[in-house]
């Protein structure tokens, strides 16, 4: 009996398949880990191939585990942004993936923001000129890369974000498409049409020809492949809009806050573009019914637990965190701004790079760990600053993602920004929201409002311990590193 939904959730450190019952109730997963390739300062590049074998290999895991014939449907989620390109001949890829992180692409957005071209780029597209999206690594890839260039003179280059590419595969190369919410993503999507924008296409020197086409978050998207049988794709999301689902931000107003490799806000804006004076961004949240988000985006949030781990090895285990940054009383003055590949929302500084002051010769490892966490609770004060500017004053904060297992990290989250924070059940959030949609489009739910209610369940509210005068003096010293991170940066 087809009685479960089937969550592809393709990431930037993992890729996973997961199995849900009506109920919200993960029944299996299967997960792989995905390496991440720095080829230069600032550049993140991900192995398409390796992309799309791990995610079919977690998929066939996951399906061994359960049995093909008991789902109902399929939900993708992905990390948004990243671009791939592959020929529609053989369909390999012929280029890395150019991942959201990436930085190559800075000085060009300088030059456009310098010949005034973002309070345009931002009307159309609601977002602002940034290499964080797509656009300019696209236009990077056809300038730089031979074999993308004559892929794209002879109409052989498709380009897609990831979702593309798994509906792609998963399709056996029949379809090319991606849905609204990772178009607006891209910096090539009219916010308002829902559709590409001849203009940004011109304007990031990208062929339109080499574009997936647009369909819906939820619906008869496309059929998929798996194990002889064929199963419907009917709900896709990027990622933080799947989350935004997961967490039932379904009303104006409401606002999520996801912990994973990077920290993303979202608040549902409702079934208009917002606006941000801010340097927030305006993105496209669900098709049904039609909602809008305003958006926060930080570059690096778990990553900097990984730096401690991999990196400077003062962690065996990114779960030690929590008893390290409990077993001193404070950061004993240190700070971290974890700027490692340029500062998001609200500064938008590409060229910012990590910081870390305040140290002395009593410092110790517990209090730089207790500094990379404390950063996760001042990036989301910050944001929370900027969406309080736009008119967005929320009274808690859900809060999801990997991250948000420590119990510790949810607290100073709490103290740093003054709300309550309320973790759900399943902080899987981003694969739950993706079941919602495909819950939606195949005819489970009648609505995600329905879907909510069945799948989406409270776990712990974290309320703020910590005085106001200790906050302002936390907010204070983190302004100064802030200052002293910007200061850092040539003219």
């Amino acid at each position: 009996m087809a009685d479960l939904l089937l969550a592809l959730d393709s990431g930037t450190t993992s890729t996973r398949a997961l199995a849900f019952a009506p109920d919200g109730v993960i029944v299996a997963m299967a997960q792989r880990p995905l390496t991440q390739h720095w080829p230069a300062s600032g550049q993140v590049e991900h192995d398409a191939s390796e992309i799309r074998d791990l995610t079919l290999d977690a998929l066939a895991e996951l399906v061994e585990t359960v049995g093909v014939e008991r789902f109902a449907a399929i939900g993708i989620a992905n990390q948004r942004e990243t671009v791939v390109f592959w020929s529609g001949a053989t369909g390999q890829p012929l280029a890395p993936a150019i991942v959201w992180q990436d930085r190559r692409t800075a000085d060009r957005m300088e030059r456009l923001r310098a010949a005034g071209h973002e309070p345009r780029v931002q009307a159309l597209t609601g977002l602002l000129l940034d290499p964080y999206f797509s656009a300019s690594k696209i236009g990077w890839a056809i300038a730089n890369w031979p074999a993308v260039a004559a892929a794209a003179e002879s109409g052989d280059l498709r380009v897609g974000t990831v979702d593309s590419w798994l509906v792609w595969n998963l399709t056996g190369g029949e379809r090319h498409l991606t849905d609204r919410s990772n178009a607006s993503r891209t910096q090539l999507m009219d916010l308002s049409s829902g559709e590409w924008s001849d203009e940004m296409c011109t304007l990031f020197d990208v062929p339109r020809r080499a574009l997936p086409e647009i369909t819906g978050t939820s619906g008869a998207i496309a059929m998929a492949r798996v194990e002889g049988r064929t199963l419907p794709i009917t709900g896709m999301a990027g990622d933080q809009q799947a989350a935004t689902i997961g967490q039932a931000c379904l009303a104006p107003g409401m606002i999520k806050c996801t912990y994973g490799t990077g920290i993303f806000m979202l608040a549902h804006a409702g079934d208009e573009p917002p606006h941000s004076r801010n340097r927030l961004l305006a993105t496209y949240l669900c098709s049904d019914p039609l909602a809008y988000a305003l958006e926060g985006s930080i570059f690096v949030g778990g990553n900097a637990v990984k730096w401690l781990r991999d990196g400077l090895g003062i962690l065996d285990t990114a779960a030690e965190s929590a008893a390290l940054a409990e077993s001193v009383p404070d950061s004993g003055g240190v700070t971290l701004v974890p700027a490692f590949v340029g500062l998001g929302a609200p500064h938008w500084q590409p060229h910012a790079r990590g910081l870390l002051t305040g140290i002395t010769a009593a410092t110790s490892r517990a209090h730089i760990v207790r500094a990379t966490l404390e950063a996760m609770g001042q990036q989301t004060a910050d944001l929370l600053d900027a969406f309080a500017a736009d008119g967005v004053v929320p009274r808690n904060l859900r809060v999801d993602g990997g991250m948000t297992a420590n119990d510790w990290l949810c607290q100073d989250i709490a103290d740093a920004t003054g709300l309550a924070v309320d973790r759900p059940r399943t902080v899987e959030t981003t694969a739950l929201g993706a079941a919602m949609l495909a819950g939606v489009g195949a005819g489970i739910f009648p609505d995600l409002a329905a879907a909510a209610h069945t799948m989406v369940h409270a776990d712990r509210r974290f309320t703020p311990r910590q005085t106001a005068e200790i906050r302002l003096s936390r907010r204070r010293q983190w302004a100064r590193a802030i200052a002293q991170t910007m200061a850092g940066i040539a003219p």
